[in-house]
């Protein structure tokens, strides 16, 4: 082989990686992003994917592959969940009117999933989506962590853990 079939061959092999290589990275990714975010951030990704979830529920529905519906619901109740369980109502006047929002797309979610009901999983994504903009909004007025040092406010000033 000459240098030039090596590198080809070099390259045929780095782009033919298994899946699983891929997904690793992505997951090593994923973890990184999740442990450098800021508590705000936080709540911004966990939105998105739960944006991300529902919408994929809804295609899951419309198609009738239930098990993927099933699936894509109940990571979406796991993320309300966590939502709920991180969200700190003693230091806002606005937290138990947010907790009583997620406690009722906590149960429109698990009636999307037994009864197979994708107008209750779009009526999650609309009273879901106005939320998930503010949360953004919100985020993007904390400073940087850099700034903190000089007085800024700490992402526990949006009420999360």
């Amino acid at each position: 082989m000459n240098t030039f079939d090596l590198a080809s061959a070099a390259a045929f092999r780095a782009a033919a990686k298994p899946p699983a290589v891929a997904e690793q990275r992505r997951a090593q990714y994923n973890a990184e992003a999740v442990l450098s975010a800021t508590p705000a951030q936080l709540v911004t990704m966990l939105y998105d994917r739960l944006m991300l979830d529902l919408h994929r529920a809804v295609a899951a529905q419309e198609t009738a592959d239930w098990a993927a519906a099933r699936d894509q619901l109940m990571h979406a109740q796991a993320i309300v969940g966590e939502l709920s369980s991180t969200l700190r109502i003693d230091l806002w006047d606005g937290g138990e009117g947010l907790l009583a929002i997620y406690n009722y797309a906590s149960t429109s979610l698990v009636t999307a999933n037994v009864h197979r009901d994708v107008n209750a999983t779009r009526d999650t994504i609309r009273i879901l989506e106005p939320l998930r903009a503010a949360w953004h909004e919100a985020a993007a007025t904390i400073p940087a962590p850099g700034y903190q040092q000089q007085g800024a406010h700490q992402g526990g000033a949006l009420g999360v853990a």
